[in-house]
């Protein structure tokens, strides 16, 4: 049995999400039910992502509400946009504590095994042809996680490549003009391609790709680490080591909202540290 004080979501994440979840008023004529409190709903949702659980096994007695009031309640949110926002707000306020490093930005990918169908899934050229789906990841300078996206494992890392910068919002926090770009942009020998160094120039962002054959240890691999270790920790959510989800907007939800909570997390450190 699952505690319920292992999920409880503290006062400060609250303040940060509870306004970009769209206000339901209630019916004045035939209300019905009364709706599950958005907190608690929420605190079920974050223990399937931390611990894989099936939907349908959510224990209700802890008082978060059933799997299926959960799994609703998450598409719900998912459509009003409520993820990306989360993320962007995270990522101002690290921005503000000067947590958050534009000097230079990594990508890389990562495959998750995929066990049932859907659009943005594929049979791995490196994994016996098994059906997987590619996380794909741009972090900033110290491994934030600027963005996030999904695709099928057989779509080759490099397409990837300027939709992950685009993908990342306009940052505020600071005065002045929002940050969006990283000065530097690194990547490994999978994203090495003239059509895409040009068009990331092209973006205003220098570029350091590895080439093809040269040796290892002769590019920028000791700085783009941080890409590596933000996948452990985005993978550390157990809901994302594998693909359970048909749909592609729910897994998309998890893997942002698992994004925010890894800037959540940063964000703690930044502040005790200047505490």
């Amino acid at each position: 049995m699952v505690r319920p004080t292992s999920w409880e979501v503290d006062d400060g994440l609250w303040a940060v999400i509870e306004p970009l979840l769209p206000k339901v008023e209630r019916r004045v004529r035939y209300p019905g039910r009364k709706r599950h409190p958005d907190r608690l709903v929420f605190q079920g949702i974050l223990l399937v992502l931390h611990t894989g659980i099936a939907w349908e096994h959510l224990p209700q007695e802890i008082g978060f509400g059933s799997g299926m009031t959960c799994w609703r309640r998450l598409a719900e949110w998912t459509e009003a946009g409520v993820w990306p926002r989360l993320h962007q707000v995270l990522l101002a306020l690290l921005r503000g504590a000067n947590a958050l490093d534009f000097s230079r930005a990594a990508v890389d990918g990562s495959h998750i095994r995929a066990l049932k169908g859907s659009n943005k899934t594929g049979r791995s050229p490196v994994d016996r042809g098994r059906t997987v789906s590619e996380h794909h990841l741009i972090t900033d300078a110290t491994g934030i996680p600027l963005a996030a996206t999904l695709t099928g494992g057989n779509r080759n890392d490099v397409t990837q490549l300027l939709p992950l910068l685009e993908a990342v919002p306009p940052v505020r926090g600071k005065r002045g003009r929002p940050r969006r770009r990283p000065d530097v942009l690194l990547a490994d020998r999978g994203y090495d391609h003239d059509k895409y160094r040009r068009l990331v120039w092209d973006l205003g962002v220098k570029q350091m790709i590895a080439r093809r054959g040269t040796a290892h240890g002769s590019g920028p691999g000791a700085q783009r680490w941080v890409v590596e270790r933000a996948f452990a920790h985005l993978h550390w959510f157990r809901r994302l080591r594998i693909r359970w989800e048909v749909r592609d907007d729910i897994h998309e939800a998890f893997l942002t909202l698992g994004c925010a909570l890894v800037c959540r997390r940063r964000l703690a450190e930044a502040q005790r540290r200047h505490s």
